[in-house]
């Protein structure tokens, strides 16, 4: 099976985004003439690569890094599943998030202008000369990229600033702008996750690591979970049932061996990663204690007790928790006798632990949607549209038989609020360390403040901690028509 390999085309980044000449006189881009450029397929295809590139797991430059710069590793943190004790992680389990903190405000100061370089590359592409049929597949692609990207950003700090194209088109004239409201920022992606779908690949014919319209359906799906439409989230869930192409994985943890995601069949879109560094996993390298025989890491972050103990016994995705290891140093360290590695919760070991390795770097691929993912949205917005019903714990039952657990009766959880607790616990069991959704989750049943004064006994959350601040220099450059988030002036 072919695998996508992302590079930079540097020619090609050079165009797009340098502004000026050797005279350093201003030069305006946005009057490339599509005659010249873009107007062959090695062109589109270099242009279209260059909109996965910010939506790989790079450490500087990759939004879904598995390091303290990577999306999953910050919002993970603020939940239950993980605690940090210092740095980003630490700030993060407490909820202490200010607009001085580049941590929190790198998202958007690094990443929100990529979604103007995809606007642009879409006006290119459309005014070239080559085929509409490459045209179409080229712009659907990169309407998902823009799609995945500004739903990232819009989960995390609310609605963000989309410059029009017409005022990309004189980047010369200084145009501060607003944030959009958040009927336009879900308008905005729900037309990208729309148009993508039509016009991509089905998932039975897209290429590993490239997008497909089950993809393009399940951003659609988050986006309308964040917004709880619960109506909505049926619908598109169904359609991706209605491929009749995934299924849930036998072995839960297979998925996340070395080459586990590719023979998957409930992978819905992975990041493939190499030790080359075009996408990087890092995550045995930020999990793994210094002392973890035979390979360890930097041992950055912990999962909780707390979390540990809301498991069955024979929850399969308990496993993957490292409660116990004996150290090169030949102690045993576990809950009892912790050291300083397992004092606050065991290592969460998601991915293979790829002993082999032959730096900080895994080959393991950064899974970020599977259909699991598909079955329990339904669930959940089959409850929320009206009150727990037959169907929607047999797709809760789905995911737990394939966790080794036993049925869950409807009679047990016939209340709403018993049925959100039971799919808040299976989520947070199934998706820890994935990519990071389980806190929009939280947020979404009203248990993201609670939930991190009683794990990590936090005073410094609160209501307005749901999104993530902007850092002062996007509020002053906005001249008074960019509004910071509540409660971070």
């Amino acid at each position: 099976m072919k695998v996508l390999k992302i590079f930079l085309i540097l020619p090609l980044a050079a165009l797009l985004l340098n502004g000026c000449t050797k005279d350093l006189v201003p030069k305006d881009y946005s009057e490339i003439n599509p005659a010249i450029f873009p107007r062959s397929a090695s062109d589109i295809e270099a242009m279209v690569n260059a909109c996965y590139y910010p939506l790989r797991g790079a450490y500087g430059d990759g939004i879904f890094s598995t390091s303290e710069n990577g999306v999953m590793f910050v919002a993970d943190a603020t939940t239950e599943i993980m605690h940090g004790k210092y740095g980003p992680q630490g700030n993060a389990s407490l909820h202490n998030f200010r607009s001085d903190d580049a941590a929190f405000t790198r998202y958007y100061d690094v990443f929100y202008n990529k979604i103007s370089r995809m606007t642009t590359t879409i006006d290119l592409i459309q005014n070239s000369t080559v085929s509409e049929n490459l045209k179409t597949k080229a712009i659907a692609e990169v309407r998902c990229a823009r799609a995945l990207l500004a739903y990232t950003l819009f989960d995390l700090y609310g609605p963000i600033v989309i410059a029009p194209l017409e005022v990309l088109k004189s980047p010369l004239t200084e145009v501060p702008l607003a944030r959009l409201t958040n009927e336009e920022m879900v308008n905005y992606i729900t037309a990208d996750c729309e148009a993508a779908a039509a016009d991509l690949p089905s998932p039975s014919e897209a290429e590993y690591g490239r997008f497909s319209k089950a993809l393009a359906i399940m951003i659609n799906i988050r986006l309308n979970l964040h917004e709880k439409n619960w109506p909505k989230v049926v619908t598109l869930s169904n359609e991706v049932i209605a491929f009749n192409h995934f299924s849930l994985d036998a072995d839960y943890a297979g998925m996340w061996d070395l080459e586990g995601a590719k023979a998957s069949n409930e992978v819905i879109w992975a990041i493939p990663c190499d030790y080359a560094g075009t996408s990087e996993n890092q995550w045995q390298l930020m999990v793994l204690p210094s002392n973890y025989a035979p390979k360890g890491g930097y041992g950055t972050i912990s999962s909780t007790w707390w979390f540990y103990d809301r498991f069955e016994q024979d929850d399969k995705r308990k496993e993957m928790l490292i409660a116990e290891y004996t150290g090169t140093d030949g102690i045993t360290y576990n809950r009892s006798s912790p050291g300083s590695y397992l004092d606050w919760g065991p290592i969460p070991l998601k991915i293979a632990e790829d002993a082999q390795r032959t730096s900080g770097l895994t080959t393991v691929d950064i899974i970020m949607y599977r259909y699991a993912d598909i079955l329990l949205s339904k669930a959940e917005a089959i409850a929320n549209s009206g009150a727990p019903t037959q169907e929607a714990m047999d797709l809760v039952n789905v995911v737990r038989a394939r966790a080794g657990l036993p049925a869950k009766l409807l009679s047990a959880y016939s209340s709403l609020s018993a049925f959100n607790d039971l799919i808040l616990l299976e989520r947070s069991h199934e998706f820890w360390c994935e990519n990071g959704q389980y806190r929009a989750d939280l947020i979404r049943h009203g248990k993201f403040v609670s939930r991190a004064q009683e794990v990590h006994g936090t005073t410094t959350t609160g209501p307005n901690k749901v999104v993530y601040p902007f850092s002062l220099t996007a509020v002053a450059e906005g001249k008074g028509a960019f509004i910071q988030n509540p409660g971070y002036n």
